[in-house]
């Protein structure tokens, strides 16, 4: 590609960049717990039922799959029945509608249409997971503003400085034209929780680095105590923090340690069969938007286990972040 090859060095520098901060972050990462040894010993998780309805909350096309594609398998394959939700498009990652366009400064119109291309790619993933469509929504709101919504634009529209939309405009969304509100996005998901009827929620935990699955677990667990279910949430994360996970690209055999900025939490594994594993590296390259710019990263995910904890605050007092980390994927608009 011409822009790739004009922009060699500074993406050269990029990926140095990374690769350094990863090798800085690697002793404190194991000083704080990340470790096989300690991912190895956790508890099993307990294992999904027949007849269970189970809805994974996904901040971003790619989060379902990242942090619980087995799980969506295993509980699939126990007879329990699975639903995603995706929040956002995706629309807001600028790297990619860069890489699109062959741009430096894409326009709304690009990151628009990013948006839909990851929507497609979010269905194709789920078919990959064994996911039926009718089991599948998309909500379609701003990449990079849910924070927004739940506080000054809780009424009032927000307009995405990505996008310049201000309302759902995404193909196949739930509820097209819905305005870019706390309330319209809080009524589309009130309204997939009276549809779904879940037994078991998996949605991101509040330590996880990026605004919008912070934000996200924070209106889970609203929506989820005023039905008095607030029980029913197993929590995970994508964003760990410290270049979690490491080491980045495939390690298949390899155990998913602890991410560090949620050390705290109870966690529990949930091992992964040679089967699963290889159905789950299907579908995280089923997202080839990001796979050609986030690639080592989402593959260092498709690991021998996942991590899931049944509550989303520790036991005991204890720091949630260790402080200066930075996540390229917890950049907003990622």
């Amino acid at each position: 590609m011409t822009w790739v090859r004009r922009n060699r060095p500074l993406l050269l520098v990029l990926v140095a960049c990374l690769g350094l901060a990863a090798w800085i972050n690697l002793p404190l990462w194991q000083e704080l717990g990340g470790s096989d040894a300690r991912a190895q010993a956790l508890p099993v998780a307990p294992a999904f039922r027949a007849g269970q309805r189970v809805l994974m909350l996904s901040p971003h096309p790619d989060d379902e799959t990242l942090c619980c594609a087995g799980m969506i398998q295993q509980a699939r394959r126990a007879g329990a029945e699975v639903f995603v939700v995706w929040v956002t498009p995706g629309d807001g990652f600028e790297f990619d509608a860069a890489l699109t366009e062959r741009s430096l400064r894409p326009g709304p119109a690009g990151l628009r249409e990013l948006g839909n291309a990851r929507a497609d790619e979010a269905r194709r993933a789920a078919a990959v997971l064994g996911v039926d469509e009718a089991h599948t929504f998309m909500l379609g709101y701003p990449d990079g503003g849910l924070s927004r919504l739940f506080t000054v634009n809780y009424a009032r529209p927000f307009v995405s400085p990505r996008t310049g939309a201000q309302a759902v405009y995404v193909r196949g969304a739930l509820t097209p034209g819905h305005p870019f509100t706390g309330q319209a996005l809080e009524a589309d998901l009130n309204s997939v929780l009276g549809r779904v009827r879940p037994d078991v929620v998996l949605a991101p935990a509040p330590q996880d680095f990026h605004a919008d699955h912070h934000t996200l677990s924070y209106v889970a667990v609203r929506l989820m105590a005023a039905r008095g279910q607030v029980d029913r949430l197993r929590f995970w994360v994508v964003h760990g923090g410290l270049e979690w996970p490491l080491p980045k690209g495939l390690h298949l055999r390899e155990p998913l340690t602890v991410p560090p900025r949620a050390r705290n939490l109870p966690w529990q594994r949930v091992p992964l069969d040679a089967a699963q594993v290889d159905v789950k590296l299907r579908a995280v390259r089923a997202y080839g938007t990001q796979t050609r710019v986030l690639g080592r990263f989402m593959e260092a995910f498709v690991r021998s286990n996942e991590l899931l904890s049944p509550q989303s605050l520790p036991d005991a007092p204890g720091p949630v972040s260790t402080g200066g980390e930075r996540d390229v994927r917890g950049l907003p608009g990622r």
